[in-house]
């Protein structure tokens, strides 16, 4: 059943006939908490939101959100209970986002913060970040050279 009332920002064939490569696609419990996160913790840009739908850009990417409630005909729509954690296994990285400010962000919204910004071996500054629906956002940039 969807939320929104009035006319999306395109229509959605429109906007379905102009994806091209890669794209990511999040099933989320709530639309306005999850852009939340990803604008506030991550510096994310939002291109279009509403309570069923939004389109997020930042760092060289863009990706969608819709809302659990958009998915009753849809495969997946019996995997959405509270008890699934949901994108186990995933990573969304946001190479040039940096780790440091997102996770003090993070921490001041009360986010779960799995690990905190630290210099890897493979060359990576990053942080583990967990957004309110479980999904695992790794903000990175080039670590210093000593």
């Amino acid at each position: 059943m969807k939320l929104r009332t009035g006319d999306p920002w395109m229509p959605a064939d429109a906007y379905g006939r102009s994806l091209r490569g890669l794209t990511i696609n999040l099933l989320v419990a709530d639309i306005a908490r999850s852009v939340a996160f990803q604008t506030e913790v991550l510096g994310a840009e939002v291109i279009y939101a509403d309570p069923d739908f939004a389109v997020l850009r930042g760092f060289g990417g863009e990706w969608m959100l819709h809302a659990d409630h958009t998915y009753a005909d849809h495969p997946l729509s019996g995997s959405l209970s509270s008890e699934i954690v949901r994108g186990v296994g995933v990573e969304l990285r946001l190479h040039g986002c940096d780790p440091d400010a997102a996770e003090a962000r993070a921490r001041a919204r009360g986010d779960i913060v799995l690990a905190g910004a630290t210099d890897k071996p493979h060359g990576l500054r990053e942080a583990f970040l967990v957004d309110p629906d479980g999904y695992l956002w790794v903000p990175d940039i080039p670590k210093r050279q000593p």
